[in-house]
């Protein structure tokens, strides 16, 4: 009985400590149409990794035809993308992961590259580019294609970044990066938010040109064109705040100050003219502007204080993850006996 309890004690332990080489993640909500063969083909381009199913509340039965072709299918309850992927990123351990969408528009021929990359050339994040290839072809939906080129060219020109496909649900991952990536975002701003991350936090990120293909006959994307587009929108101006403090209030700042000065010059002028203010409420609003534009370029320069703070933290946690990674490759390391042993 107690040989038994020690086996069964030892086997969670080497669970606990299981550390997959690649992870394939694939957030689902309602993709029966596509999921069988989204798992057949990442195993087959991937024989070594696990494939993770997270459903995300899906009504179609999604969950029970990942299981039958062989995925590890878990649950996220909490509705949106971002939710699903804050709980895959913290359950999963692995030294690559490869992340996903289950609607069967990515080619699974592209992962081993995309790994590779990771394992290999030392990649925080691998982008899978889909703008490079055929996605104008392939897209039948004109706005999208307008919301990602308009959001790319945004992105690289604020964050001086070269990130070819900002919005793509196609990307692999270092260990480091997922143990290290704060996911905010609960929707599809995800994609935005992760890009922006690894760019400010100065991470290696690199670009694999991959097909794209439109969704098949009677599956529906989850995207909605205006509301979620604005939620980017959103994002961006929201990252570049918090990254850029000191060039977001500096430029509201230099707005109201140009808008304090081009009212208040008629002002003057008639003052020095005639030694009357005849617009004094005016002079008011202008001085409150001005007031205002000095106590935003302050924000600025605090918030940049606060902001190097953060980014000195932000490294030690990443040398926290780094001898995190390390202790799982020694733990999941096969075990050798020595002669004495034998």
């Amino acid at each position: 009985m107690r040989r038994v309890m020690n086996n069964i004690q030892q086997k969670g332990l080497e669970d606990k400590k299981k550390m997959d080489k690649t992870a394939v993640l694939i957030p689902c909500y309602n993709e029966a149409q596509t999921i069988e063969k989204v798992v057949a083909d990442f195993r087959k381009a991937l024989p070594e990794a696990v494939i993770y199913v997270y459903d995300n509340n899906s009504s179609d039965g999604t969950a029970e035809i990942a299981r039958k072709a062989g995925a590890v299918v878990r649950h996220e309850y909490k509705q949106g993308k971002g939710n699903v992927l804050r709980r895959m990123f913290r359950e999963i351990d692995a030294q690559a992961y490869v992340l996903v969408d289950g609607d069967d528009t990515y080619p699974a021929g592209s992962a081993p590259e995309m790994v590779q990359r990771v394992l290999e050339h030392q990649a925080d994040m691998v982008v899978g580019d889909r703008l490079s290839s055929t996605y104008f072809t392939q897209n039948k939906r004109p706005f999208h294609n307008f919301g990602n080129s308009m959001v790319r060219g945004a992105i690289n020109f604020l964050f001086h970044s070269n990130i070819k496909d900002i919005l793509t649900g196609y990307r692999a991952f270092s260990y480091q990066f997922i143990k290290t990536y704060p996911v905010l975002a609960r929707g599809f701003e995800i994609e935005t938010e992760m890009s922006i991350h690894a760019v400010e936090c100065g991470m290696q990120v690199e670009n694999v040109v991959v097909e794209y293909r439109d969704r098949p006959a009677g599956s529906e994307s989850k995207l909605n064109t205006y509301s979620d587009g604005f939620r980017v929108l959103r994002t961006i101006i929201r990252l570049f705040r918090n990254y850029h403090p000191l060039r977001f209030f500096s430029t509201l700042a230099v707005v109201l100050a140009l808008i304090s000065v081009g009212f208040m010059v008629p002002v003057l002028s008639e003052y020095f003219r005639t030694g009357l203010v005849p617009k004094f409420p005016t002079l008011i609003v202008c001085g409150i502007a001005m007031l205002a534009a000095l106590l935003l370029l302050i924000a600025g320069i605090m918030l940049t204080t606060i902001r190097a703070k953060n980014r000195s933290d932000f490294e030690m946690q990443l040398l926290c993850a780094e001898d995190g990674y390390k202790t799982k490759m020694k733990e999941c390391a096969p075990f050798t006996p020595k002669k004495q042993d034998i």
